[in-house]
């Protein structure tokens, strides 16, 4: 399969976990990668893995919490590969399992800069090189811990709601360019997700009850070819939207 062979795409937090997950779903449908993350060793493993799906890959080691970084990994992509045509927002830091009254400025701060605002940042980023080529397509990643109010996540419940509202607006301003904007709420583990249920096991039990499929999500096979299907030319009419891809957990 090649739906995206040689389109370039650009994924934040790329370095491990679901953001890897995503990258290897888009190389194996034949997508250049610019990968970016704060750990450099992560992203040059990742390199490595996704090399060998015959494609290209371009690292810069970045903080989304950090304007400048944004448009660095944007120059270079274009620098390096002539274009740009998928933004793939997953990047995010937290602290879960903090209650309301104990958020700290560090919790709140830490967690809307480096999912909020990078997010931002980089669609705005992008945003001229795809009205250039008049399209592109956009996946930023919210949860339902901020459609249902889960306990204890506060501030990333407020900085993915945010998310899903910036995506919406985007969607309407930039739909005239050709360019998509949709949002993806997974149920899968990642790294955190992992050490954070493994650390509360009736917290896990009670996590994994609630998925309809009886399993946690797969980032290549279950998320990430949901991802390559929204940055596909299949899913040339769908924006503004919210998928949960959660095997059942939310059902809307």
């Amino acid at each position: 399969m090649s739906a995206l062979k040689d389109r370039v795409a650009i994924i934040t937090g790329g370095g491990q976990g679901l953001g890897l997950g995503i990258a290897i779903a888009l190389a194996s449908e034949g997508a250049n990668l610019v990968l970016t993350g704060r750990t450099e060793t992560k992203l040059r493993k990742a390199e490595t893995t996704l090399k060998e799906h015959g494609v290209q890959v371009l690292v810069v080691p970045g903080d989304t919490r950090k304007r400048a970084d944004a448009d660095k990994t944007v120059a270079l992509a274009i620098e390096h590969f002539g274009r740009i045509d998928v933004l793939v927002n997953n990047a995010q830091s937290s602290t879960p399992g903090v209650p309301l009254e104990a958020v700290t400025d560090e919790n709140w701060c830490e967690t809307l800069e480096s999912g909020l605002y990078g997010t931002l940042y980089f669609m705005q980023a992008v945003l001229p090189h795809m009205k250039q080529q008049g399209s592109g397509r956009i996946v930023n990643f919210a949860s339902r811990t901020g459609i249902e109010g889960t306990q204890g996540f506060a501030p990333y419940a407020a900085a993915k709601e945010g998310i899903r509202a910036l995506s919406r607006v985007a969607a309407r301003e930039w739909g005239p360019f050709g360019i998509t904007v949709n949002v993806v709420c997974p149920a899968a583990l990642t790294p955190a997700a992992d050490a954070y249920l493994e650390a509360n096991p009736v917290e896990r039990a009670r996590y994994l009850a609630e998925i309809s499929l009886g399993r946690f999500g797969d980032p290549e096979k279950d998320i990430g070819r949901v991802v390559a299907f929204l940055c596909s030319e299949s899913a040339g009419y769908v924006t503004g939207q919210t998928l949960n891809v959660d095997g059942g957990q939310t059902m809307l």
